[in-house]
């Protein structure tokens, strides 16, 4: 991809987190916005700022540079366009996981663990689903199978609440909706801990996402394991986005529309593809969290809810070339 359109990706970034800290109920200025994150300036500016709105901004930064990651990664060893945590049911799975964990009284720390579990449980009931109809290799098909998954995982969790006091039900239609809204330090310290570690991971994986993409016989013929690099390579984007899951519940759709946006600006190769998918997914998210808590004052929009706003029409274009 061109240096310029990395620079264009990182001045967005910066621009989208400016923006963010600077807008909502109580608005600021860019340069007052900049002391006050800094803690200089008027007090309720920096109170503001540093308590409120930073910590949210950087979860929502680390959360779709990790769903654009896992997304691109998912599209490419699928060689399926409409592939992305959420269709695939892994979100759901990761969600259902996660819900268990917090009701038992896990560690946060353990949580995204409990996401993993129930995420590789969704991947594999999702593709057991595509390979009974004879479709595992059909976009369509897998994305259906997903979707029943999904919506067999929201079912699970409203079974596992339907006893449970208010403050768990409401922890548990948090999770289905979306939100940073209750964002702390230490959520994202955890987050970026997997998203990083996963997302180097994939990175170092891109060459072989690049043969994977010439088919399994041509990736085969140029000496990659296909049988384990695909697993290596779905497992460790399942994880990924099973931490997002347990850090803001379910927000759909970013990793299937990132990828997309990255390669129009140029990215090719793999590599280059997951990092530009991380940085538009987290210029993405941070823009959609600033909607949801300007577009209706004093209430506050599910993130969830505007990314997919933002993304079924998308989803419903891409699938129509698919036909």
């Amino acid at each position: 991809m061109p240096t310029g359109r990395w620079l264009f990706l990182l001045f967005a970034l910066v621009l989208a987190v400016i923006a963010a800290l600077a807008i909502g109920t109580i608005g600021f200025g860019p340069r007052e916005s900049w002391n006050a994150m800094f803690g200089r300036g008027d007090a309720t500016a920096v109170f503001v700022v540093r308590q409120l709105r930073l910590p949210r901004t950087v979860l929502a930064l680390l959360l779709g540079a990790g769903l654009g990651i896992s997304g691109a990664a998912l599209q490419g060893v699928l060689r399926n366009p409409l592939a992305e945590p959420y269709l695939l049911g892994v979100s759901g799975g990761a969600a259902v996981g996660a819900v268990l964990a917090v009701t038992a009284g896990l560690a946060f720390a353990l949580v995204p663990l409990a996401a993993f579990a129930g995420a590789i449980a969704a991947v594999i009931l999702a593709l057991s689903v595509a390979h009974a109809t004879r479709g595992r290799g059909d976009p369509r098909i897998l994305v259906m199978a997903g979707v029943v998954v999904g919506a067999f995982a929201n079912a699970t969790i409203m079974i596992v609440m339907a006893n449970a006091d208010a403050s768990k039900i409401r922890g548990a239609v948090w999770w289905m909706m979306g939100s940073v809204a209750d964002a702390s330090w230490s959520q994202s310290a955890w987050l970026a801990a997997y998203v990083l570690a996963g997302g180097a991971m994939l990175v170092a994986l891109g060459r072989t996402l690049d043969a994977l993409a010439l088919g399994e016989d041509s990736a085969a013929g140029l000496g990659v394991d296909v049988d384990r690099a695909t697993r290596n390579i779905y497992l460790t984007s399942s994880l990924v986005a099973a931490a997002t899951v347990a850090a803001a519940g379910l927000v759909g759709f970013v990793g299937l529309v990132v990828p997309h946006i990255a390669r129009r600006l140029g990215a090719r190769g793999h590599r280059a593809l997951l990092l530009a998918s991380a940085l538009t997914g987290s210029v993405l998210v941070v823009l959609a969290d600033l909607v949801a808590r300007v577009a209706l004052p004093p209430a506050e929009l599910p993130l969830g809810a505007v990314t997919a706003v933002l993304g079924v029409p998308f989803f419903l274009v891409t699938l129509r070339r698919l036909i």
